[in-house]
């Protein structure tokens, strides 16, 4: 039976749902923002209405994510995909070395980026042998002594790991956060970098959010090309170009949403409710199988697979028809992918188990 587009739960991996309440508040601003008689979307980024929506913006997700005043966030255009060429390009000279973590297809993508203008960059874990289903345990002993950084992906979307701890490392941490930032609390103080793009649980697709300590801001002697150069971004605050300025906005509305909720703190709890009872269904049958290790499962994204792959193509169809989108997993790894990032209620993650349950008695 199908149902009406307002039952959908969406669960794709990026661009990923908003919070209805987000998108509510966008609906009724768009055309008039603030009596301004402009959409956000029309109007200057020189203009003092955005600079208020940029200024926000900064100061709560900083109270967010507690940055120390040591750090420096900027907001950047493109995907996190940029910062591949920008964290090499901005953290090495032309005989550094830098250290990469490789748990998965987005690492290696950062690594090989990086061995393009700095052939001394190495691998320290490759984890493809075990189909990216491992993640290290990194120690100080592992990193060789010449790297400017270390640098991980804290969660992975197409494999469903993460880094459950991270680690105490001498060398400045570099971490990709895409898929993961703001769904549980964090230590920023244990890294040199954290960026971010922002279409999974931050906003639209389009910005990238960096934080930086703010002494890898000063150690750079090598060219970089404007549009990359940190320093740059962060002496013009943000507006160096014109900046997405819509997303920008819905970013604001999503930190907004919360520090309503409690922090950071609060979404890690319901995150981890989420989490948890989809696992348990998932582990108390053999029709669904998980291959990632306890120990290393993502929150955000669920990566499972039917015994019987034979049934993937009606798993998807009817999955669709009972209101729930996005869980064909990518297209390398195959099975089925679950992302339940922030913004996913529990409602929609019951209703999921619901169809799981369902689906095993009519084809089990």
């Amino acid at each position: 039976m199908k149902v009406s587009s307002n039952q959908i739960f969406n669960f794709n991996a990026g661009p990923a749902m908003l919070p209805s309440t987000v998108m509510q508040t966008a609906q009724e601003e768009f055309l008039n923002y603030k009596n301004s008689g402009m959409s956000v979307m029309e109007m200057s980024h020189r203009g003092g209405h955005f600079q208020e929506i940029l200024d926000k913006a900064l100061v709560n997700i900083r109270k967010l994510l507690q940055i120390p005043e040591s750090y420096e966030v900027i907001f950047c255009s493109g995907g996190a995909t940029a910062q591949f060429s920008s964290i090499p390009l901005n953290l090495l000279d032309e005989d550094d070395s830098a250290a990469y973590s490789l748990t998965g297809v987005w690492s290696v993508k950062a690594y090989q980026e990086a061995k393009k203008f700095y052939p001394r960059v190495v691998s320290i874990f490759d984890g493809k042998e075990s189909n990216f289903s491992e993640i290290p345990n990194l120690r100080d002993s592992d990193i060789p002594s010449d790297a400017k950084y270390i640098y991980i992906t804290s969660n992975n979307t197409i494999y469903g790991t993460r880094y459950s701890q991270f680690p105490n490392l001498k060398t400045p941490l570099i971490a990709d956060m895409t898929s993961d930032i703001l769904s549980r609390e964090l230590d920023v103080g244990k890294f040199g970098v954290i960026f971010a793009g922002a279409q999974k649980n931050i906003g639209p697709s389009g910005l990238n959010i960096c934080i930086i300590r703010k002494d890898l801001l000063q150690n750079r002697k090598s060219p970089t090309p404007v549009i990359l150069d940190w320093q740059v971004t962060a002496k013009a605050g943000s507006l160096y170009n014109t900046p997405p300025t819509y997303s920008i906005y819905m970013a604001g509305l999503v930190f907004e949403w919360l520090l309503d909720l409690g922090g950071l703190s609060a979404i890690e709890k319901i995150n981890e409710k989420k989490a948890s009872i989809l696992y348990e269904t998932l582990d108390e049958t053999d029709f669904y199988q998980t291959f990632v290790p306890k120990a290393n499962r993502s929150m955000m994204n669920v990566v499972f697979h039917l015994k019987d792959t034979k049934l993937d193509s009606k798993f998807v169809e009817e999955s669709e028809s009972y209101g729930l989108v996005g869980l064909k997993g990518y297209r390398d790894v195959g099975g089925m992918r679950a992302s339940i990032y922030n913004a996913m209620p529990l409602e929609g993650v019951e209703s999921l188990i619901n169809f799981l349950k369902d689906f095993e008695k009519k084809w089990g």
